[in-house]
């Protein structure tokens, strides 16, 4: 499917995922401008209050490129990010067997900019979803053809994507709140576990 351009994502939504899956190589943007309230330091996840954002806080300088920033400690967020991802997903039919892969991202500072940390969780992430995505290492030329997603994989107002078409899969709490499509690749792991790789 050619070349797939993308934001750095926080556990970024399972549309993300899909790219990462289907195309033949991805490129993932370092020179970009941050922009808040976006998957680049987000994630949604699934509570049974309904759908809840995890943000990782972030330094802020002058220019706020995407490779520059800075992560904060600021609140104890890996701690509160941990529980809520316990709350959430403790009876769901895979937090069990994946949680001691996951727990280093919220219990260790082996990270200190927000580009380091993303970049590793999407490496596990890949691992444990058994995916194999081609990686291109900086932005495309211009003359390079490739799929631009930056904007269009989007928490607040994401653009169309003909490509993604959310079916439904097992939610702990869709009995409640009915399904919740696109949420991060951490509510499609805990509920799908190693069936996660077909749904992609």
């Amino acid at each position: 499917m050619g070349t797939a351009l993308l934001s750095s994502t926080y556990f970024g939504p399972v549309q993300w995922y899909q790219k990462l899956y289907r195309y033949d190589q991805v490129c993932i943007d370092q020179q970009e401008t941050f922009q808040k309230q976006t998957y680049r330091n987000r994630c949604l996840i699934a509570t049974t209050q309904g759908v809840q954002a995890l943000t990782v806080p972030v330094v802020h300088d002058d220019e706020n490129v995407m490779h520059r920033m800075r992560i904060s400690d600021h609140g104890n967020w890996r701690h509160l990010h941990w529980q809520a991802l316990q709350s959430a997903y403790g009876d769901s039919p895979f937090f069990e067997y994946y949680e001691d892969d996951l727990r280093p991202f919220f219990s260790e500072r082996n990270w200190d900019f927000l580009m380091d940390y993303n970049e590793a969780i999407c490496q596990k992430m890949c691992e444990l979803l058994d995916i194999h995505p081609s990686s291109i290492p900086h932005h495309p030329s211009p003359i390079t053809s490739f799929h631009d997603f930056r904007q269009v994989i989007n928490p607040k107002h994401p653009l169309e994507d003909t490509d993604f078409k959310p079916r439904p899969y097992y939610q702990v709490y869709q009995q409640k709140h009915g399904f919740l499509p696109n949420l991060s690749i951490l509510d499609l792991l805990f509920n799908m576990g190693p069936e996660s790789i077909f749904y992609l």
